[in-house]
């Protein structure tokens, strides 16, 4: 864009009329912290998980045999952040790698029988609860609003990122 047009603001008038509070990622992604954090001290102290660690756990739970990159993409996470929490599930003994030759990214995991499957079954529903509270917040048809709302938005994102 040449520099003489008109048509581009002004650095210092964007900055002063773009508020970042006010931009729809920056709040969903403060939102999704919150309750991200929110959920965490359902199993942070007593099961000593962080975050990402849950949501593998989570995925698993409900999905057993993918490999860390399909739990990445499932995920949306990074996929250094999911290899890590991988390796501290598995030397906890709570993610257990299947057999795939050498790449260790094409491994089917699954959570552990006895220790991982307990720790899903037993902290699933404290999370449960917390969802259910949450979004006690809103009536009957502000949740459905909601769910249709997040899946147009999400349906949007995804063809605007050309998936």
């Amino acid at each position: 864009m040449p520099v003489n047009d008109k048509t581009a603001p002004e650095p210092s008038s964007f900055a002063d009329e773009f508020a970042l509070e006010d931009f729809m990622p920056y709040r969903l992604s403060l939102l999704s912290n919150t309750i991200s954090g929110g959920i965490s001290s359902a199993y942070r102290k007593v099961y000593d998980l962080s975050v990402t660690e849950w949501r593998v756990v989570a995925i698993l739970g409900r999905f057993p045999g993918l490999t860390a990159t399909e739990i990445t993409e499932r995920g949306a996470m990074d996929k250094v952040a999911v290899s890590r929490a991988v390796n501290r599930l598995e030397l906890r003994n709570l993610v257990v790698r299947g057999e795939h030759g050498s790449d260790r990214r094409r491994v089917p995991l699954v959570l552990s029988e006895g220790p991982g499957q307990e720790l899903f079954r037993d902290v699933m529903p404290r999370a449960l609860a917390y969802e259910r509270e949450l979004l006690a917040s809103l009536t009957s048809a502000e949740q459905a609003e909601f769910d249709r709302l997040v899946k147009k938005l999400q349906s949007a994102a995804e063809r605007l990122n050309g998936e």
